[in-house]
């Protein structure tokens, strides 16, 4: 059975994480790569937890947190925090997450970004609406300055293949 470790999601995140902001060196941006961890007490409550992915096999459902942090003394402007999704991995519908942000998506390994619904994907010459198994790339559009010493966070969910 395949299994993916920690280190291996961190390296294929970490080093394509792309962020821009007004001027190089106002962002300090990390990744941290969890799954969701489900427990039932014995009164039946559902607790879930994120818990570090030291392990996952295909059909698990890893959580990518990425934090920014503007290390500057000025405002950053601009922000766009641009995340592959690993070939690896499958997108879960609606789990990108970014407050205060604009979320689109790349069918087209982050040559051009749109919202789900105005991507299409064109197969054996007929053209169709992406699915989230297409999507390639999630990019995050802050639409508000971020003060300095302050910190932002994207999020999104996939599943190991």
């Amino acid at each position: 059975m395949k299994t993916l470790t920690k280190l291996a999601l961190i390296a294929t995140t970490f080093f394509a994480v792309n962020a821009l902001a007004q001027e190089p060196g106002h962002l300090n941006v990390r990744t941290v790569v969890q799954k969701e961890e489900v427990t039932i007490s014995d009164s039946g409550e559902t607790k879930r937890n994120l818990v570090p992915a030291d392990t996952v096999v295909p059909g698990d459902d890893v959580v990518y947190t990425i934090t920014f942090t503007n290390i500057s003394e000025q405002s950053a402007e601009n922000i766009v925090i641009t995340n592959p999704i690993a070939e690896s991995l499958t997108y879960v519908q609606g789990s990108a997450f970014g407050p205060g942000a604009v979320i689109e998506f790349s069918v087209d390994n982050g040559k051009s970004f749109a919202p789900p619904e105005k991507l299409l994907v064109a197969t054996d010459g007929e053209t169709r609406p992406a699915r989230a198994e297409d999507f390639t790339h999630v990019r995050w559009t802050m639409q508000n300055e971020l003060e300095a010493g302050a910190q932002g966070m994207a999020r999104f969910k996939a599943r190991l293949n």
